[in-house]
């Protein structure tokens, strides 16, 4: 059953993050809404927050172009964001898998919030489900983490 996070985080005017948002330009027509969801809801959450897109050509590229907007561009939280159909072969497996390692090992090695939004689907009816909705999307979702996780990393900081 699919359930969105239930609220958004309250506004904060105050805020002024840098967050990258690394897109894949494979199934496009599926990211991207996603894409325009997460900047429409930092927007919404935080408009003093700096939102950089990034562009990879596949999600298998996503990990790299992450490491990399970490380290050059200094962003304090990256959402990750691609859409992987499984198919007849076990290549789908392996790039979620390794895609999902990668970004999970990158989170706690950096301390930088990196939010994977690369879905593993069977269909196209997963995707539109998940990628286009209204009411759930997952791009609005991994903004919302990216804000939540970045706040509560502050307060243990700050305390």
């Amino acid at each position: 059953m699919l359930t969105p996070i239930p609220t958004a985080p309250r506004p904060c005017t105050k805020a002024a993050n840098r967050i990258v948002i690394v897109a894949s330009r494979y199934n496009e027509e599926f990211v991207e809404p996603m894409v325009a969801k997460a900047l429409a809801e930092i927007a919404l959450i935080e408009p003093n927050t700096a939102v950089e897109v990034v562009h990879a050509p596949g999600s298998f590229e996503i990990p790299h172009l992450a490491r990399r907007a970490i380290e050059q561009l200094k962003a304090d939280a990256i959402i990750c964001l691609g859409v992987i159909f499984q198919g007849e072969t076990g290549h789908a497996d392996l790039i979620a898998a390794s895609v999902s390692d990668t970004l999970c090992r990158m989170s706690v090695e950096t301390l930088t919030p990196v939010i994977h939004g690369v879905l593993l689907l069977n269909n196209r009816e997963q995707a539109q489900a998940r990628c286009l909705g209204e009411e759930l999307n997952r791009g609005t979702e991994a903004a919302r983490a990216a804000i939540e996780t970045l706040r509560s990393s502050r307060a243990m900081t700050a305390s």
